[in-house]
């Protein structure tokens, strides 16, 4: 399970941190057209969302790797799921299924990591 765990964190380090690096560079009209909330939220509100998906990204790896603050990996798989929840609500609420099908999947997956290192396969 550990093995399993560390795949899971990098495909989701990958994931995140392709998706917040994108948003924290990319101009939002050019986004706009991939994700169509876009258009309902601020430049800023973009530019956030990316920074936290790439701090997110680091958490899931760096600390474990390093063995500095290893308690921050399943904090950094807490905080992706909660984000993750809140994505999911705002397409629930926008009436985007494909939407909530892929945050629904990241969430499973950020909260698998968050369970597993806090509980029996921790650090």
């Amino acid at each position: 399970m550990h093995v399993f765990l560390w795949i899971v964190q990098a495909v989701l380090a990958a994931m995140f941190a392709m998706s917040g690096l994108a948003k924290a560079v990319q101009p939002k009209e050019k986004q706009a057209a991939k994700y169509p909330w876009m258009r309902n939220v601020s430049p800023a509100t973009v530019r956030f969302i990316g920074a936290v998906e790439l701090l997110g990204a680091i958490g899931l790896i760096v600390p474990a790797a390093t063995g500095i603050a290893p308690v921050l990996t399943p904090l950094a798989g807490a905080g992706l799921a909660a984000v993750m929840a809140i994505a999911a609500a705002l397409h629930i609420r926008r009436e985007e299924p494909s939407g909530v099908v892929v945050t629904a999947v990241l969430f499973a997956l950020a909260a698998l990591v968050a369970w597993g290192r806090f509980g029996p396969y921790g650090w």
